[in-house]
């Protein structure tokens, strides 16, 4: 370009009048959806709008850009006050006080098994271009990968770790908890519940969503709640403002949150709310009465009693096991849901809170059955296999007592691991040698876990730990006869 042909681009750039308000975007971020309680039909598109719009949709289609009718979005709104919140930027100072998000969501019903949908999301100022896919699950019959990690945040590592779990083509992603870390500190041992002392920067979740839209755009994004998703500026027991932002299933009981079932394919899972059993942080210890207890016996005896059915999943934040010193395990859940998980045959728990990989060996009545370093378990006869998988992207927690590491190709037989179980409200806690941690790696990474049903051979479930950068750090197979 010559120096002429530059100062006639200038000088027009300069003339050219600035943008009418009303012409501004106002663009959508952050889409991310989730299944229903029947994968097969149900899915939810969400997204966020940083501004009020008028009249937000969702067009759908089973061919690309032949989308049908606009499909109208149900607003929630979140509002959040600039003088209870510490920020990680500078809240400017002609910004609004207090701050606004608008979170959009379509519920689609009736959509048709194994299809995959394009769909755009727009309103009555932008015509949307992008699209966006997703896939329908099958009935039966087909191999499939799901994915998992907890207290993510938004960051370097935890995009690595998006990109690590787009790789692994997952038909769905657990996110374990301890999401947007928008609580991002407080007092001693209080992080969630206690917003007299809680650091809060609702602006956090705005990252967190247009972070993971590489992967919860297309994947399903399942959640469950942590200790950091008690935000009790937005309500009582603090889940106002995970269920303006998220839609799950929610199928316990009319008003329950976080607490849920849904089935793909042979794989029957169950979303818990861990903060009910959680002595260290005790916001919303036992808050549901013993309820979610009896929703759970019910719902694993429907689960184990129907054919169809091969595994059980649960997900939730907290550890039942654990010997990690972040977050520890909990006793309640030892005491309360282990025996349960026992007795319906729960073949996989996945949580985080502890920001490790850990796994344990098969455990029935608390004690480990079978020593597998990498190997096929029964949980009909050997019992629940126990990952915690919270290393999602936060700053890595140790192992009590510096037990070492142990993992694939490093295996280290010394050291006591030893669990440690918090006293209630109290950083106190009560320790026990423990010899059924069978894999610990102190480092980022995801769960990929690769389901085949049932053909001439029975169905299989085998579970990958990944490291940041895709390296195999343990590998373990359950099998039920």
């Amino acid at each position: 370009m010559t120096e002429t042909s530059r100062r006639s681009l200038f000088k027009a750039f300069l003339a050219a009048p600035a943008p009418a308000p009303n012409e501004r975007k106002n663009r959508p971020l952050g889409r991310h959806i989730a299944y229903g309680a029947d994968p097969m039909k149900q899915v939810v598109i969400s997204w966020q709008q940083l501004e009020k719009v008028n009249g937000p949709y969702v067009r759908i289609a089973t061919k690309a850009g032949d989308f049908g009718a606009p499909i109208s979005a149900e607003v929630r709104v979140l509002k959040s006050e600039i003088g209870w919140q510490e920020g990680d930027h500078s809240f400017p100072p002609h910004g609004p006080d207090p701050m606004y998000q608008y979170y959009l969501h379509v519920k689609l019903n009736d959509l048709k098994p194994d299809t995959t949908y394009y769909y755009v999301v727009g309103h009555q100022d932008y015509a949307p271009t992008e699209s966006a896919q997703f896939r329908t699950a099958p009935a039966t019959g087909a191999r499939f990968t799901f994915t998992a990690f907890g207290d993510q945040g938004y960051g370097y590592n935890a995009r690595k770790l998006n990109s690590l779990a787009k790789d692994q083509n997952p038909a769905f992603h657990l996110a374990l908890g301890n999401l947007s870390y928008a609580i991002h500190g407080g007092t001693a041992n209080v992080e969630g519940g206690h917003p007299g002392t809680d650091k809060y920067d609702a602006a956090r979740w705005n990252s967190l969503l247009v972070q993971n839209e590489l992967v919860a755009a297309t994947t399903p994004w399942m959640i469950t709640l942590g200790n950091r998703e008690m935000e009790q500026w937005y309500s009582p027991n603090g889940y106002g403002g995970v269920k303006q932002r998220f839609t799950m299933p929610d199928n316990a009981w009319s008003g329950s949150t976080g607490i849920y079932a849904w089935r793909y394919q042979n794989v029957g899972l169950v979303s818990l709310d861990g903060n009910d059993i959680c002595n260290r942080n005790t916001a919303n210890l036992d808050h549901t009465k013993g309820k979610q207890l009896t929703w759970l016996s019910g719902q694993l005896a429907k689960f184990r009693s129907d054919p169809a059915i091969d595994f059980i999943v649960v997900y939730l934040h907290h550890a039942t096991y654990s010997t990690s010193d972040g977050g520890g395990a909990e006793s309640v859940a030892q005491q309360k849901w282990a025996p349960v998980f026992d007795k319906y045959q729960v073949d996989l728990v996945l949580n985080a809170h502890n920001r490790v990989y850990e796994r344990t060996d098969p455990i029935k009545a608390g004690k480990g059955t079978k020593k597998p370093p990498r190997s096929t378990v029964n949980p009909t006869k050997d019992g629940t296999t126990y990952i915690t998988a919270g290393a999602g992207g936060q700053a890595l927690d140790r192992f009590y007592k510096n037990a070492p590491e142990s993992y694939l190709d490093h295996e280290d037989d010394t050291g006591t691991p030893t669990m440690r179980c918090y006293k209630k409200n109290s950083a106190s806690s009560t320790d026990t040698k423990v010899t059924w941690s069978r894999v610990r790696y102190r480092g980022y990474g995801i769960t990929a876990i690769d389901v085949s049903p049932k053909t001439n051979t029975p169905a299989k479930m085998t579970i990958r730990a990944l490291d940041e950068n895709g390296t195999l750090i343990d590998e373990i197979t359950l099998q039920r006869d």
